[in-house]
């Protein structure tokens, strides 16, 4: 059973992600169709509505395409038990996944030429240049404190008690990877380190999710100046939304991740049962993620509908977009802000800060690499 899970997981990941690109367009900004701004009453009508609908069909093309590649390699007769079976699972899976991404973003840059073009015959400029925020904030959702992630000291410190209470007990070896078909495929032996190992990973992600917390509630606030009372509330909606599911996942990950293959190292569990909860888990977040996307839109576009009427351009920040999507702006203090073609935030690439940080994420990640490393030798 815990294989029929793993493997299903495995292929239910490549229509989840084809689903959530395919919408991505419909559920952007009012004023920005392909990363370009455009007047708000222009998003659904003529043009950009015809593009929006060849842009989710291509993409839903492609993800059929892409999981009947997946699916054949899981259930096409491919022995998954082999070297080769296994190498060929990996192969279809990141075709899968990695293809997806990849079209989507080539396709993005095409019809975003072609909405500068449609801009451009329209005669789409901004006549003006303002700026806005929300004065009272009394009514507007909050996103859930930082001091939540508080909770991740008891799960890491009743892990920490049990590592120690159960090693004497601890198998000579370990399990620490299982292959497609749940047969181990590497121990290693017992000693502190290895026994660590779930306490580190722990560790690694509950840091994670604790800065994604912060970048999130220090991130720049998206007011449209043309509703900004609206767009406040649909932001602050967003942002509440987003905060619960990211504690949510990080609890739930933390535990499975850690506690989990704790728990395979007592072979109170198999690894591989182990492995199927946490891709169980993953697509209970992605599903989540998905909800959130379709309910509240990128940055609450959807709380905040475009009203009748409504053709001006308060400003255009086209300017300041890399390709669409790489913010640039020396001027902007902020060191996140909301993307600008997809769900959730991007980076201000201006900012030296960002750039530390990228860097201290990637030592960690290195360490975290090394780790895993020392214990399979």
């Amino acid at each position: 059973m815990e294989q029929s899970i793993l493997l299903i997981c495995l292929l239910a990941i490549v229509p989840l992600e084809g689903f959530t690109l395919a919408i991505t367009p419909w559920v952007q900004r009012r004023n920005e169709c392909f990363a370009v701004t455009v007047p708000p009453s222009a998003q659904n009508q003529g043009k950009l509505r015809g593009l929006k609908v060849r842009y989710t069909i291509i993409m839903a093309a492609i993800t059929l395409v892409c999981t009947a590649i997946v699916g054949l390699a899981l259930f096409g007769g491919n022995d998954l038990s082999t070297q080769e079976g296994s190498m060929m699972l990996v192969v279809a899976l990141l075709i899968g996944c990695l293809l997806p991404c990849l079209l989507s973003f080539l396709l993005m840059l095409l019809f975003r030429k072609m909405v500068r073009s449609i801009k451009w015959e329209e005669g789409w400029v901004s006549t003006e240049s303002v700026v806005a925020a929300a004065v009272s904030e009394e009514d507007i959702p909050k996103p859930l404190p930082l001091a939540v992630n508080l909770i991740y000291l008891p799960i890491i410190a009743v892990t920490a008690l049990l590592t120690v209470a159960w090693y004497p007990a601890m198998p000579d070896m370990i399990p620490m990877n299982v292959d497609f078909s749940g047969n181990v495929n590497n121990w290693v032996p017992k000693s502190p380190l290895s026994a660590s190992f779930p306490l580190v990973l722990e560790v690694f992600l509950a840091v994670v999710f604790a800065f994604c917390h912060w970048s999130m509630i220090r991130s720049k606030k998206h007011v449209d100046p043309s509703a900004p009372v609206s767009s406040a509330y649909g932001y602050g909606a967003f942002l509440r939304a987003q905060s619960v599911l990211l504690v949510v996942s990080g609890l739930l990950v933390t535990v499975a991740c850690g506690g989990l293959f704790l728990l395979s190292s007592m072979r109170m569990v198999t690894l591989e049962l182990a492995a199927a909860a946490i891709l169980l888990v993953a697509m209970v977040i992605v599903v989540g993620s998905v909800i959130i996307m379709v309910k509240y839109g990128q940055a609450g576009s959807k709380v905040a509908p475009v009203a009748k009427g409504e053709n001006d351009m308060r400003f255009d920040d086209d300017a300041r977009w890399i390709l669409g999507v790489f913010y640039f702006n020396p001027k902007d203090s902020s060191l996140f802000l909301p993307k600008r073609f997809g769900v959730g935030w991007t980076a201000n690439f201006a900012r030296p800060a960002v750039w530390l940080i990228i860097l201290g994420f990637v030592v960690l990640l290195v360490a975290l690499l090394l780790f895993s490393l020392k214990l399979a030798m």
